[in-house]
């Protein structure tokens, strides 16, 4: 039989306090010191609540290749977080690509995960956020490179990571976590459509579950009404998990 190469060696920051853990995601291409996860950290700082931000392998200050990863990769580091960097129950605060990651260790992990706050979520964006030309592209060349809207260096999508994110769509069905959810979605994002937010906000099965529409909130939902909100939602979370 095959050995399997260990994962990647991951780069965190935890800081204990009251349970349950908030665990922030990052987006894709994105790193644990990005604003939103650092406003949370400050807020944790001062409210004494566990919280934990951490860089998927490949990004930030996390060993690996970018390229050489997948969603079920980055799904598997946002796990070996939850199973070993932290104890309890978690809340799970999930950026873009961060909120289908959080759903998807929801599910693999329903026991620990008792709440989660989706920003601007995007699970099955493989399916939705690429044209037919793009997933082409992607099937034929095995790498797709997008102009960044946040940085000068290209965003770089991979046929491994297309195909693992095909592999793992959500949107089909119901979702079945049954705690507190919160979603905030800007509804001028250009990446993540504000409707298939609220299509997400009816397909999970709990029943307290609420979409918090930005009337002129863009995609990163990054500035200081923004962050308030934020930490609001967080707050509701983990009071009500």
């Amino acid at each position: 039989m095959a050995s399997v190469p260990p994962r990647p060696r991951l780069a965190y920051h935890h800081i204990p306090g009251h349970a349950p853990t908030v665990v922030f995601l990052p987006g894709y291409a994105s790193d644990m010191n990005g604003t939103k996860a650092l406003a949370l950290e400050a807020w944790a700082r001062r409210a004494g609540q566990a919280y934990l931000r951490f860089d998927y392998a490949g990004c930030g200050e996390s060993e690996g290749a970018f390229e050489a990863q997948t969603l079920a990769d980055w799904r598997d580091d946002a796990l070996a977080m939850i199973n070993g960097a932290v104890a309890g129950p978690v809340v799970l605060v999930g950026s873009s690509l961060g909120g289908w990651l959080m759903l998807l260790a929801a599910r693999a992990r329903p026991e620990r995960i008792v709440g989660l706050v989706g920003i601007a979520p995007a699970p099955d964006f493989t399916d939705w956020g690429f044209s037919t030309e793009e997933k082409m592209h992607l099937l034929q060349h095995g790498r797709l490179e997008r102009a960044n809207s946040y940085g000068p260096a290209p965003t770089v999508y991979t046929r491994g990571f297309w195909s693992s994110g095909e592999a793992n769509r959500l949107m089909f069905g119901e979702i079945g976590f049954d705690g507190p959810v919160r979603l905030l979605q800007g509804m001028v994002d250009a990446e993540v459509p504000w409707h298939r937010t609220a299509r997400l906000a009816e397909l999970i099965r709990s029943a307290d579950v609420q979409c918090w529409l930005v009337k002129d909130g863009d995609h990163r939902l990054s500035r200081e009404p923004d962050l308030a909100l934020l930490v609001r939602a967080v707050e509701e979370v983990v009071a009500a998990a």
